[in-house]
Formats: C-alpha cells, structure tokens, sequence
C-alpha cells in the first residue's frame, strides 16, 4: 500500500506542476491521449517548462534529482529552456534549516560549533540531493595547533532522508521485477541487478565516513598531479552524517563564460578531462562517478590555474583486473578499427554466447562505430552510439554487465562536460594514447617487469621453502599411494574371504542335496 501511494504522489506531483500535458503532446492520437487530456483537467501549467520539470523532481526527491543530474549534461539531447533548469539541481536544491544544520554538526562533533571553528557561515554554500555544504574556520586545539586558521567545507547529511530514499528504491525493485516478468529482452538486461547495485550506491552516498574514504583514496593517486585536485579530509573531525575537509576555491565548469572571461584555456580544459577520466579508469580502477558541473570545480589560483578540483565522493566506481583489461583492449580495438578484435573479446570475456558467429558480430559492430571516425566532438553522441550498440547488441543476445552501469553513465557525463568546453575535441584521438600506454604497462613487457616487482617479496619468501615443500608433498603422496594400495589389498581380501565363504556354502548345500538324495533312493529301493 506504500509503494501504491508513492505512485499515487508521482502522478499527483506531476499533474500539480503541470507536466502531464507535455506527455500527452507526445502522445499519438487515441485512447491514451484522452485519457491523459483527462487527467490533464485543471493542470496548472502557467510556469515554463524548464521550471515545471526542476520542480517536479525537486518535490519527489532526492533519487528523482540524481535523474536530473544526470540529464542536465546532455544538452545535446534536451532543449536549452530545459537544460539550463536541469543545470540548477546540481547544487541549488532548497537547503534544510539553519537550525537543524547547526544541531546535527555540534551533535555530530560532540562540542558546540564555536569550539571547533572560529567562524561558520550557518547560510549553506551549496544544497544537493543528499547533503548540503557550509563553510568555515578551523580553531586549532592542543592536539592539533597546526589547524588554527585553516579554511574547510563542512558537510552535512540530510535530516530523515533514509525513508524517502527506501521509498523510492522498494518502488524500483517492484518495478524491476515486473520488467523481468513480462519481458524476455528485460531479463537480459538485468534490471533487478542494476537496481540492487545502484541501491548499494546510493546507500554508499548516505555514509558520509565512506565518502570521505573515497576522496582520501583518490587523493593519493593524484597527489602530485598537475591536472586535478582532490580536498584532504580531517578525520578527526569526520562522522557518518558530517564531515570535514579543506575548502577549495574555484569556479564551477558549467559557469563557461566566467572561465572563459579568466582566460581559461577550454581546449587543454577538455583533453585534461579526459584523461583524468581514462587514467582513473585504467590506471587505478577507481573513478568519480558522480561527476556533474556542480562537483567540478576549475582553480583560477595563479599556481594552480586551469586545474580540476573534484567534490562529492560518494559515488565512485570500483573496477576489476578481469573487467580492466577487456574494456581497454575493446576501446583500444575500437580506436583502431579493429572490430573483429572487438567481437572475440566479447566472446572471450563472455559478454555473448560461446557459439556466437564472430564475423557476424563484427560486421554488426562495424556498421554502428565506422560512420562515427574522424569527426570532431560536436558531430559525435556518445548516447546514439551507445544506443545503437544496444540495438545490436538484442540481436546476439548481449548481457548488460552490471558493474559496468556506473561507467557508462560516467562516460555519458564526460562526454556532456567536453562538449561544453571543446565541440572540436577529437575524443577518440585524445584517449588513445591513454590506453596504449596502459596496455603497454599491464600486458607487454613492462607489464611483465612490474608483476615480478610485486612478487618479488612472495618468491622470497617462497623459494628457500620449496626442497622442504616438495619433500613433504612427495611424501605425503608416497603415503597416500601407500594407503590407496594397502586400501586395494584390504578390498582384495575381503572379496577373496568372501568368495571363499560362498564357495564352501554352495559346496556345502550340494553336499547335503547330493546326500539327500541317496538317502531317498535308498529308501525307495
């Protein structure tokens, strides 16, 4: 009965904000167009659309908002009105009181606010989904007297935002459910394990100790990193519902004509994004998967101009050896048109079944990716492409890799963020290198260099012990043949003994039938 009245909300919230006649004007003429023009009775619908849209996703929550997110990246799908709308989710959601921001930190931190910072701005800097940001100064302590007068980001969770979320996230287990029932294209894709993994991820979102975890992982990789910038966390002052971090100043990537009026280089911009993205990939295996303009800062400090400043750490992508090392040969076989390669590393990993014709998935391949080779940026989509490789992919029964959903939605929000600052961005050219220099180092030579690095320490430890490892193994198998064969002579004789018994049995009842018989005839006679 909850989920039913979420759904009730949904449509209630829709038709209050007017977006109930947009989706009947997309409707063909029939049956469910007037039912729609019915329901549409009354709709207030005097805003833009743009607004309607934002405002609907506001008021059904914070899983709704993410949505939207994710949608405000790809201006090359939505119209401007709407787009600009979208954009205002990434941190202008309406903020939580004052009030209630200032309790959950001091009960949070065990102390009131003013023995923890020497100033705090109670107005919040930034609302999202999630949490919203305030900023401050540090009050150094006996312990910590390095920290007076140092400038943080203090975030904090969303008073009583686990129901809503469990809410909306039961409603979409229901809903995966009845995709798998009443599909069979459904059940290949794996709907309730998409949304299991995207439960988890969200449920990640809500441990702020976790975040914080994930910036200080990410952090390291790039610590002397001449493109990107990660907060350090001060743990001491870090919670599951609040924590802590150094403030980093800059400016938002989606404020383009503020960055361009500093004399941003937006070219550089856009290849420096990229390979962020493929080096967090490919390299460490661990990637912001949240990365939106309102988490993407760019730093117009003097020594540290034109570099990216990550935020919000808690959604990042975690990727396997296995998964690793056949996403960079795919894309590098892609970049080098080599679309036969593509087809036996999908078999090879799996993706398609074993008995799957190889130049039938290659031509398939072929005639999705070729037409969109040496174009710029501005004539490529990512989205089409992706779409139309999802088309193909029905037709030889391709299973949608769970773990994989976050990457592709990460590459989505990448290849939104590049438009926006190089439409001539040569994506494919800009990449490769990347990946080349990955594979070189994980499976040639250097790769091979490095693994016995990392082993090193193990043989070490390993090869004084083999003579006395082989010893005991080869007599551990002398007494396990000893064993095995004084087994095979104790069956031996049991089998003799018995045989031996039912011959001197048989013997015996002849005997007796033989004797038998004589006695009778004697009688007889």
């Amino acid at each position: 009965m909850a989920r039913f009245a979420r759904l009730c909300f949904i449509f209630f919230t829709a038709w209050r904000f007017g977006l109930l006649p947009l989706l009947r004007d997309n409707l063909k003429p029939g049956i469910k167009r007037i039912l729609l023009s019915i329901a549409c009775f009354a709709s207030p619908n005097s805003l833009p659309r743009g607004v309607r849209i934002r405002l609907t996703l506001e008021a059904l929550g914070p899983i709704f908002v993410k949505f939207g997110q994710v949608l405000s990246t790809r201006r090359d799908l939505l119209p401007d009105d709407i787009s600009d709308e979208l954009a205002k989710l990434q941190d202008q959601v309406p903020p939580f009181s004052n009030a209630e921001s200032r309790a959950l930190i001091e009960s949070a931190l065990g102390k009131p606010i003013e023995e923890v910072f020497i100033q705090f701005d109670a107005t919040p800097v930034a609302s999202a989904s999630v949490a919203q940001v305030h900023f401050g100064v540090l009050r150094g302590s006996s312990q910590r007297p390095e920290w007076q007068g140092r400038e943080v980001a203090i975030k904090v969770l969303r008073p009583g935002i686990l129901p809503v979320i469990e809410d909306d996230l039961a409603l979409m287990h229901d809903l995966a459910k009845i995709v798998e029932k009443v599909s069979a294209d459904g059940r290949r894709l794996k709907p309730r394990e998409v949304v299991a993994e995207f439960d988890v991820y969200l449920h990640d979102e809500l441990d702020l100790m976790r975040e914080a975890a994930n910036a200080s992982q990410l952090r390291r990789y790039f610590i002397d990193s001449d493109k990107l910038m990660i907060p350090e966390m001060y743990w001491d002052l870090c919670h599951t519902s609040v924590i802590v971090m150094e403030r980093m100043n800059g400016i938002s990537i989606g404020r383009t004509d503020e960055l361009r009026a500093a004399g941003v280089d937006f070219k550089k911009l856009a290849a420096d994004g990229v390979e962020i993205f493929f080096t967090q990939v490919f390299q460490y295996g661990f990637f912001h998967a949240d990365m939106h303009p309102g988490n993407i800062l760019i730093s117009l400090e003097p020594e540290r101009f034109g570099r990216f400043i990550s935020l919000d750490f808690g959604i990042v992508g975690a990727l396997s050896e296995t998964d690793k090392n056949y996403l960079a040969q795919n894309f590098l076989a892609f970049f080098n048109r080599n679309y036969r390669r593509v087809a036996e590393l999908h078999i090879e990993s799996g993706w398609v079944p074993a008995d799957t014709r190889v130049e039938e998935l290659e031509g398939a391949v072929r005639s999705v990716c070729e037409p969109y080779f040496d174009r710029p940026l501005k004539e490529i989509s990512l989205g089409i492409v992706l779409m139309r490789l999802f088309q193909t992919s029905r037709r030889f029964n391709v299973e949608i890799q769970p773990q994989l959903t976050l990457l592709q939605k990460t590459l989505l929000n990448v290849e939104g963020l590049a438009r926006q600052l190089d439409p001539d961005l040569d994506l494919w050219k800009t990449a490769k290198p990347i990946l080349e220099k990955w594979i070189s180092e994980q499976l040639g030579w250097r790769g091979l260099v490095e693994g016995l690095k990392t082993e090193a320490p193990n043989w070490a430890k390993i090869l004084p012990t083999l003579p006395r490892l082989l010893a005991e193994s080869l007599a551990q198998s002398t007494k396990a043949e000893q064993g095995a064969e004084l087994l095979l002579l104790k069956t031996l004789l049991q089998e003799e003994r018995q045989t031996r018994r039912l011959i001197t049995g048989a013997l015996l009842f002849a005997g007796g039938f033989i004797a038998g018989a004589i006695l009778i005839s004697l009688s007889i006679f």
